[in-house]
């Protein structure tokens, strides 16, 4: 049985374009500034306080993990008061550490930091299926993954994109279904969490190309036409038909990316009988026609 969580986030072609190590000693603050990509950051010892996009701060300690989609502003500071001493925002260069606060005070914290770019075509569907912000706590086994990526992002070894890119899709797996925040929030986990939602998600996932019905997969989840469409959309933050349609486009950017097949064999493999009908929903929903589309893509290098 396909699983749509591991198909995602496989589309999504993680990179690594920045990583770094840092630390912090005495009272020190960083403000910083986003373009809204998506980053994430483990702590390696002691504890710090986060604020993201303005939202409340957050204290996090060692084993901690944190995923944040889409960044424009953030604070981090130290889990103490001032103390009047060294400058709170001086930045040290110490061997292959970022050291924040006083550089030759004991450190009272250590952070890995890495930010996240994707090749695949289209992230909207994942994005919008996301938490603003997702946080494993204590989790002992995302540090290590962390560790490992950071390792491989600094050797230059055989290799190195594909297993950098299955260690980012298993560190993207591994703290999503580890974070309680993500059945909490509508969304894509959410969803695959509920009993009767679930399978017929994995049913899209299997057959997009099938001419669903609300009614079709109402009677699959055991549920009356109402109920099915309302519980859909609760749990997972779309109605049936735009999670197949915005589902579908995504299967189809991908193909056109990767210009496996021709339109009409693409047209036919995410449910449409005719490469003009396909073309005029690709169009609505992109922006672009088909033909155009791959030819557009920057990932195609052209």
């Amino acid at each position: 049985m396909i699983d749509p969580l591991a198909e995602i986030v496989s589309m999504l072609q993680p990179s690594l374009p920045f990583s770094k190590m840092a630390s912090g000693a005495g009272y020190w603050r960083v403000d910083g500034a986003g373009d809204g990509s998506p980053f994430f950051a483990v702590i390696l010892e002691g504890s710090i306080n986060l604020s993201i996009n303005g939202q409340p701060d957050i204290r996090l300690e060692a084993d901690d993990f944190v995923l944040i989609p889409a960044a424009y502003a953030f604070t981090m500071s130290s889990d103490c008061e001032p103390d009047g001493g060294s400058d709170p925002l001086r930045v040290t260069k110490i061997g292959d550490e970022t050291r924040h606060g006083d550089p030759s005070g004991q450190p009272n914290m250590r952070i890995l930091i890495g930010r996240l770019a994707f090749g695949a075509p289209d992230t909207t569907l994942v994005f919008a299926l996301l938490p603003c912000l997702l946080l494993v706590r204590g989790q002992a086994r995302l540090t290590d993954l962390v560790r490992m990526i950071r390792e491989e992002a600094k050797a230059e070894r055989a290799a190195k994109g594909i297993v950098l890119e299955r260690l980012l899709q298993l560190l993207l797996i591994e703290a999503l279904r580890s974070d309680a925040a993500g059945l909490e929030t509508p969304g894509l986990l959410r969803g695959l969490a509920d009993r009767q939602l679930g399978p017929v998600i994995r049913l899209l996932h299997e057959a997009p190309s099938r001419s669903w019905t609300v009614d079709e997969l109402a009677r699959a989840a055991t549920l009356s036409r109402s109920a099915f469409f309302d519980r859909f959309q609760k749990q997972t933050g779309m109605a049936p038909m735009e999670y197949l349609l915005s589902w579908r486009m995504a299967l189809a950017k991908d193909m056109l990316r990767r210009r496996d097949g021709g339109i009409k064999e693409i047209a036919r493999r995410v449910g449409y009988g005719s490469a003009s009908a396909f073309s005029v929903a690709f169009s609505k929903f992109t922006g672009l026609p088909p033909s155009q589309y791959g030819r557009a893509d920057p990932t195609n290098g052209m």
